[in-house]
């Protein structure tokens, strides 16, 4: 709204294509994300999709730039769990944990949360503390009656979790159970359990 005419049409075209790339190309979609913000730099939507192409991309640190000013610009706390990752993308995974507490992380809806927890115990999993990440993953939403993608993925992580702290009867459970409630089919899930019982014959 705050464009003018022509210009918001170049930006809106820009930024879908940036949407429709940055599953099979990200980095033709950073391009076309960049070009949206050379024309419109000061709308915070337009920074948060530059800051999530560039996350797909791998470039960490112009991700994180651009979340931080979209957060500025925009408020909330719903991308906190991207930036949490970026910083474990730049090997600063104590910093990734230190969003994980901050008040922000308390603001998140059910779903960031367990994105959240997924990303903080994945730095755990890089500092070598594979009890903590177990620890950090144990929480309500950890209910195998649960389906659906954000619980697939959460059951998985702590699978991986359980078997990097030598768990591994209990990470074929809860690869099981990650499987049962991967609906969509995003994770590998029962591959794992295959690999996991086969590795403990």
């Amino acid at each position: 709204m705050g464009l003018e005419r022509q210009n918001a049409d170049e930006v809106a075209r820009h930024l879908a294509m940036a949407g429709n790339l940055v599953d099979e190309d990200p980095v033709l979609a950073l391009q076309h994300a960049r070009s949206a913000r050379q024309r419109a730099g000061r709308i915070a939507i337009v920074r948060e999709a530059v800051g999530i192409t560039a996350y797909h991309a791998g470039e960490w640190a112009e991700a994180l730039s651009e979340l931080r000013a979209a957060r500025r610009m925009g408020g909330g706390p719903g991308l906190i769990a991207v930036m949490a990752d970026c910083e474990r993308g730049l090997g600063r995974p104590e910093r990734a944990i230190e969003l994980g507490r901050s008040d922000e992380a308390r603001a998140l809806d059910e779903e960031q949360a367990i994105e959240l927890r997924i990303v903080i115990a994945g730095a755990r999993m890089d500092l070598g503390q594979a009890e903590a990440a177990v620890v950090t993953l144990q929480s309500p939403p950890l209910d195998p009656g649960k389906t659906g993608s954000a619980h697939a993925r959460l059951f998985y992580a702590y699978a991986d979790a359980l078997l990097a702290a030598d768990r591994t009867k209990d990470a074929i459970t809860w690869f099981l159970n990650s499987a049962a409630a991967d609906v969509d089919g995003e994770t590998d899930a029962e591959e794992r359990v295959a690999e996991v019982g086969s590795d403990g014959e």
